[in-house]
């Protein structure tokens, strides 16, 4: 299968979805992009675009298209409990360091929230500090709250 991307626009602004015929391999922000090559859409792109703008007018809990990102070992289990986080709650850096099997892996978890490649379908905004504070987030921490707020997380 060939890897394709398209941008859509989003309350959040552009964003670039990408697939590689089989699943979303990545979800990004684009600020002033432009394309590289010749940007197709698919119907995995075209869903994952239609279910983020349900999620985003509060319309969406749960993301059904198939996901695949790229990356370690540690990332994927990082990312795989991510995913594990319900719609509507928080957990720890602490917390995720746990579920994958290493307690004192709260940076390396806060480093692969960093890397990870498909931005809320995989919910690391959803990831907190220990104290309840919004810590480290890719888009910013205002973009990180309204994430939460479309979610009542408070």
């Amino acid at each position: 299968m060939k890897n394709v991307y398209y941008f859509y626009e989003t309350i959040f602004g552009r964003i670039m979805i990408g697939s590689d015929g089989k699943a979303v391999t990545f979800i990004k922000t684009v600020w002033n992009e432009e394309p590289i090559g010749e940007m197709v859409a698919d119907a995995l792109t075209d869903t994952a675009a239609q279910q983020l703008e349900e999620y985003f007018a509060g319309k969406r809990s749960r993301f059904d298209v198939s996901l695949h990102p790229h990356g370690t070992v540690f990332q994927k289990s990082v990312w795989k409990a991510l995913c594990d986080i319900p719609y509507g709650e928080t957990r720890s850096y602490k917390q995720i360091a746990q579920a994958v099997g290493n307690p004192d892996a709260c940076r390396a978890v806060g480093m692969a929230n960093n890397k990870n490649p498909i931005w809320i379908m995989i919910p690391c905004h959803r990831v907190i500090g220990s104290s309840g504070k919004l810590i480290g987030y890719g888009g910013g921490l205002e973009m990180k709250q309204r994430l939460l707020d479309i979610e009542k997380i408070k």
